[in-house]
């Protein structure tokens, strides 16, 4: 680690996007592409963010470990998604630019040589930091020459049997094919040979993923703890002893590869492209092309290599060839490749090393509401609308009960929701079965190509379509990105409709660690818009008017150029202008253009964006009036919000679209506007207290370099996501967070 990195007192700051030679004022066309800054730099970008939560030593230790197993997984997505349509285009000999000036090759460069820099961070902070800081407080996670002989002993005889018969080594014949290797499968590249003369033979042979990683190892001499009895991943129960499974697979190849020499042994694992076979153009037959695309990523092409620093050459040379890899795309790993099993660490039962646990909270209006009566929940909505926030307000007492409500209120006709994600065992999704066992209309709209998620999502098509429902999937070259839900209640003056319009999936599990709003509402003018939309999904009907909705593709990139050129005009008139909008990414260039337009005109602009910006704030000239933040803790910031000043009368909207081109052209989206009163004051304590926060808070600079922000001298320390859990607590009034100005 840099002294930065390893000093947490002084500034944390990542490195720039934009070139050395960027401009550092506005004298060119706002299509130059000097404007713009790149896209997966920008990625990577947040990831190192994410990454600085782990060398932050104020941070609780078993938070640090927590943070390298999420920069972990973020990163291995990266290379799936990002990184493997690179090297798609590079092969298919692209050569057009992005928005920022560089050839797909470019980029591909750029971002392989960033990544370095981060892998080579992130071992050190395990090897350096978290590891002998896990030692200090009583978890051990030792080399297995660490070890005394009796649990050497011990762990050989759990390996031979418990992990041996699982083991099917591979060893390639330069005559015949070479191992299949799946996809961010940990292995172990074994060379061995008959004798000193004997030729250097490859195998392979797959760690196996349902045994622990971390092998708890008991402090007896006849033998170890089951490690089953640990967990799945070995880092609970009462063992504070730990080896690597692959270190002792390593330590007894001898029983693998009997009366051969072992020459060397390196742990190593491939990442495979999953952007084979994707064409969202197609909606016949999908099913069938979703399974042949899950099918397809088994076998894509291997577009990164991570291996043991200390690999012989070579095990290097056999999988380079082996695998038509560069040697830009190889990373020496000093530390243990595929850092995810430190979520087990995570998971510990040490409180003392952990972050207060936190529960979410009821709603205020809803906790009193009897959960046998529906119809009580429903007349709460109808008084006045609702403001949802996750992982503040329970999940199970909002959503979870509008739609468990929906299913056994009697007077309910109808149920229709967008399913993107949800969890492998959906309470949503048994909640809408339920309903339909009742007699009710249910239609579900599951989006087949919810990246990653397609598996699962395909197993509750079946499950729906099994008992009856109605299931679309979407519609022809736009996914179904909106997060809606609609029902449908016969009342005793009229049919009402009942709106749940949210920024996030219909997912339990998520709602616990991701920041997301959802309003609930009667309104009636919100209803019919999601009646049209559910239409569009289900029927041949493209509506391109909506009452109060935003949607995407129809009128949501209009009204937003609407909104931001509305608040330029007022600045150009002497007036107050502002805009605050948050977000997980502005991508699309012409936004870009807009708010550069805006701040040009003098609208103060604040944009609280978690993951890329293509902007670049502060130039002067340009975008001197813009602020961009990003807010990285122990919640994931993915709400959206925008506001719009309107000359004292402001405009509120929250939902599913971020600035990026694909949302706004290419996607099913809704917005919708917040015009409750109480629920904007809601509103605005939560875009307040982001922008108070001085400690979890990072600022980006003209070069879209990130600095995370520090109290200053005298200044308490202000942590937005704990101020949000005292709110939600009730420990605090909301007014009190309004205090807290940027």
């Amino acid at each position: 680690m840099t002294s930065e990195d390893r000093e947490v007192d002084a500034p944390a700051r990542t490195p720039p996007i934009a070139p050395e030679d960027a401009p550092a004022s506005f004298d060119a066309d706002e299509d130059d592409p000097t404007w713009y800054l790149n896209r997966e730099l920008g990625e990577l970008s947040f990831h190192h963010r994410v990454l600085h939560e782990a060398l932050d030593d104020r941070n609780p230790l078993l938070e640090r470990a927590k943070f390298l197993a999420i920069f972990t997984g973020n990163v291995d997505e990266f290379f799936m998604k990002r990184v493997g349509g690179l090297k798609q285009q590079i092969d298919a000999g692209v050569t057009a630019p992005s928005p920022d000036g560089r050839t797909p090759r470019e980029q591909w460069s750029a971002v392989l040589s960033r990544a370095s820099d981060l892998f080579e961070i992130q071992d050190r902070c395990f090897a350096e930091a978290v590891r002998p800081a896990l030692a200090d407080a009583g978890i051990e996670i030792l080399d297995h020459g660490d070890l005394r002989e009796a649990e050497r002993r011990g762990l050989r005889s759990y390996f031979e049997e418990s992990v041996l018969p699982t083991l099917t080594p591979l060893t390639f014949d330069p005559a015949g094919s070479f191992p299949f290797i799946s996809n961010l499968s940990l292995s172990v590249a074994v060379l061995t040979r008959d004798g000193p003369d004997g030729d250097l033979r490859f195998s392979r042979v797959k760690v196996p993923p349902n045994r622990p990683r971390l092998v708890p190892v008991a402090d007896v001499t006849d033998g170890v703890a089951d490690p089953d009895e640990a967990g799945a991943d070995g880092a609970s129960g009462d063992a504070r002893r730990f080896v690597f499974l692959e270190d002792v697979l390593c330590a007894n190849l001898d029983l693998l590869f009997p009366n051969v020499e072992v020459v060397d042994a390196a742990a190593f694992r491939v990442t495979r492209n999953a952007e084979v076979g994707r064409n969202e153009d197609v909606a016949e037959g999908l099913i069938e092309t979703i399974e042949d695309v899950i099918r397809q990523r088994r076998f894509a092409t291997v577009v990164r290599l991570e291996l043991d620093a200390d690999a012989h050459p070579f095990v290097r040379e056999v999988l380079l060839d082996q695998l038509d890899l560069s040697e830009a795309e190889v990373y020496e790993r000093s530390g243990p490749i595929g850092q995810k099993f430190c979520f087990s660490l995570a998971d510990a039962d040490r409180p003392d090393l952990q972050l207060p646990a936190w529960t979410p909270q009821p709603h205020p209006r809803l906790a009193d509401v009897d959960p046998d009566d529906p119809a009580a929940l429903f007349a709460e909505i109808r008084a006045d609308d609702l403001l949802v926030h996750h992982p503040y307000h329970s999940f199970a007492g909002t959503v979870q009960a509008f739609l468990s409500a929906a299913a056994s209120d009697p007077d309910v006709l109808a149920i229709k929701a967008t399913i993107y994600r949800t969890a492998p065992d959906s309470s949503v999704i048994r909640t809408l079965i339920d309903a339909a066992s009742r007699g009710k209309q249910v239609a579900v709209v599951v989006e087949l190509q919810a990246r990653f998620d397609e598996e699962n999502n395909l197993r509750w098509v079946k499950r729906l379509e099994e008992e009856g429902i109605h299931v679309a999937y979407g519609t022809v070259g736009l996914k179904t990105h909106a997060k809606t839900a609609l029902v449908v209640r016969q009342e005793a003056d009229a049919v009402r409709l009942y709106s749940h319009v949210a920024t996030g999936n219909y997912h339990s599990e998520t709602a616990k660690t991701y920041t997301d709003l959802g309003l609930l509402t009667a309104d009636r003018a919100v209803g019919r818009d999601l009646v049209k939309l559910f239409n569009f999904f289900t029927g041949h009907a493209r509506h391109t008017e909506y009452e109060k909705l935003l949607v995407a593709p129809e009128n949501l990139r209009d009204a937003f150029v609407r909104l931001v050129r509305r608040e330029a005009d007022r600045a150009r008139a002497g007036r107050e202008a502002r805009i605050v909008a948050k977000m997980n990414s502005l991508e699309d260039p012409a936004m870009v253009r807009e708010l550069y337009a805006a701040s040009r005109a003098g609208v103060d602009i604040d944009l609280v964006v978690r993951g890329i910006c293509r902007l670049r704030p502060g130039v002067e000239g340009l975008s001197e009036t813009v602020s961009v933040s990003s807010v990285v803790g122990r919640f994931l910031e993915h709400s959206r919000i925008f506001y719009f000043h309107n000359a004292g009368n402001p405009d509120y909207y929250v939902g599913s679209a971020d600035w990026m081109t694909r949302n706004l052209d290419r996607r099913v989206e809704a917005v919708a506007p917040v015009e409750d009163p109480e629920l904007r004051r809601d509103l605005d304590a939560v875009l307040r207290t982001l922008l108070a926060d001085n400690r979890k808070r990072w600022v980006m600079d003209a070069e879209g370099a990130y600095e995370r922000r520090r109290p200053a001298d005298g200044e308490a320390e202000f942590v937005a996501h704990d101020a949000l859990m005292s709110l939600a607590r009730g420990d605090v009034m909301r007014e009190s967070l309004a205090d807290y100005e940027r």
